[in-house]
């Protein structure tokens, strides 16, 4: 019943959230909504984490073959706790954020969190597009109602790219329906299909560019600068912490298992695209002068190496890339919670007209500079162990010839990381202050809270990650087992 609750709680509670017109009713009933989702998580983990398996399962579309089936493992336990804490947490950030129509935007706020716990959980195909789906039709409908003045055409190209992504997958899924004895769209028949080569490349590909919109990969990226500068914070918060995981988690569930041949042959090129993209996106990172934009490049490059991570088909590299889901989602809402207040309190996100805030600000200042140290993974912080045990994986890996190459490549995303960092926190806190920034800012309770939840994540995890390790490690063994990776007969 715990994993039912992960999707009901939010659903039932973003319809109520319709209903609601008064500004702090919609505000406090989305809180207390958000605060029940994060219970039942940490429920949910801790159960799955002890040994049990809390799942679901009833008749769903039986003519066609399809259940309503959900189950918590330690990759969707991972993905579930981040979207329950990280709720609560974008809430009391832009608590003081006005929005018009609040019912409305809460409640496809909640819609949106009820259709993602939907996809970290489903153990059936049909039901995971359908979640897939709930999941994005309110974003849609967020960013195009409360975004910035270039709302409209962005939403459009966002829309275009999900909804295309969207339609390549749903084929593939059917095909793969088509193809099971059983006619069923459950996980474990499609992992029993046994496919030709020629099969599983073009499936790999249609499923994998679905997913890698979404992620997004290099060169499949360029909706997300744009959408995450247009859309509200809260909203680029959702976007950038928690909805880009369902791509990664869609290679992990569906893709690998599924098509392993595919995914082993066509391994090199997707590490080369992902190589690409974290130079090209740490590379323009260091030229934004938008804080909105180089937090969005960053988030690129970022999953940029989560995604060479995953074909590396090693699994301290699969261990590390489930890991670094949850910490890339602290701490980039870290950093939007940081732009928002900058933004709000000075009226600007460019870097030019920042400057001199540390010395009327040290509070903030402190807070962000953790975040920051945690943005390049320093020793002691939360990404430390995630972004060794994927370059340990990337380095000895099973899946590609040129492990040592991408290795080198792909380390370089800490110096550039470093850089653009440090550059940012350099523009934005230090140096002379101007007529914006000489008033400084003072936190409110609200935002304190929600950046020392941040920054205790980060520090907690950095010191002690053996939670995360312990819980993830069952998981990256199953997929690479169900896959046959364990023995990589075809290196």
């Amino acid at each position: 019943m715990t994993v039912l609750l992960l999707f009901l709680i939010p659903l039932i509670g973003g319809l109520v959230t319709f209903f609601l017109k008064e500004d702090k009713a919609a505000r406090g009933w989305s809180l207390l909504v958000a605060f029940a989702a994060m219970a039942v998580s940490i429920k949910g983990f801790a159960d799955m984490k002890s040994g049990l398996t809390p799942e679901f399962s009833a008749p769903w579309m039986g003519s066609l073959g399809a259940s309503f089936s959900l189950s918590l493992d330690g990759l969707s336990g991972i993905l579930t706790l981040l979207t329950g804490i990280a709720y609560p947490i974008i809430l009391l950030a832009t608590w003081k954020t006005p929005y018009r129509k609040p019912g409305n935007f809460f409640g496809l706020m909640l819609l949106t969190q009820a259709g993602l716990m939907g996809v970290f959980t489903a153990t059936d195909a049909l039901l995971f597009y359908f979640f897939w789906e709930l999941a994005l039709i309110p974003v849609y409908f967020l960013c195009s109602g409360w975004g910035g003045e270039r709302r409209i055409q962005v939403t459009f190209k966002f829309f275009i790219y999900t909804f295309t992504g969207s339609v390549i997958m749903l084929i593939a899924l059917l095909y793969l329906y088509s193809l099971t004895p059983d006619q069923s769209f459950s996980l474990e028949s499609f992992y029993a299909l046994n496919l030709s080569h020629s099969t599983q490349g073009w499936i790999f590909w249609m499923l994998f560019i679905a997913f890698a919109i979404k992620m997004p990969v290099f060169p499949f990226h360029t909706w997300q600068p744009d959408t995450y500068e247009q859309s509200p914070t809260a909203v680029t918060m959702v976007l950038s912490g928690l909805m880009v995981k369902m791509g990664v988690f869609g290679v992990l569930r569906w893709v690998l298992p599924v098509v392993p041949d595919a995914s082993y042959i066509w391994g090199d090129v997707v590490m080369s695209l992902s190589v690409i993209g974290i130079l090209y996106a740490s590379i323009i990172a260091l030229q934004q002068d938008d804080l909105k934009r180089l937090v969005a490049y960053s988030s690129i490059a970022h999953i940029g190496l989560m995604s060479a991570a995953i074909f590396a088909l090693s699994r301290s590299g699969m261990q590390g890339v489930m890991i670094q889901l949850f910490h890339h989602g602290v701490n980039i809402i870290g950093l939007w919670i940081v732009v928002e207040l900058v933004e709000r309190q000075f009226g600007t996100r460019k870097l030019s007209q920042l400057g001199g805030i540390a010395a009327e600000a040290p509070a903030l200042t402190i807070l962000l500079v953790v975040v920051a140290f945690a943005n390049v993974a320093l020793p002691l912080t939360n990404s430390f162990p995630g972004e060794f045990l994927m370059f340990n994986g990337i380095w000895n890996s099973g899946g590609t010839k040129y492990n040592i190459v991408f290795t080198v490549l792909a380390i370089l995303s800490i110096i550039l990381g470093a850089a653009y960092t440090l550059r940012m926190v350099q523009a934005v806190f230090f140096g002379a202050a101007n007529e914006r920034t000489a008033t400084g800012y003072r936190l409110k309770a609200n935002e304190t809270v929600a950046l020392c939840i941040v920054v205790a994540l980060i520090l907690w995890f950095g010191v002690y990650p053996q939670p995360l390790i312990d819980a993830t490690k069952a998981s990256a063994q199953a997929i690479l087992k169900a896959a046959n990776y364990t023995n990589i007969a075809i290196k």
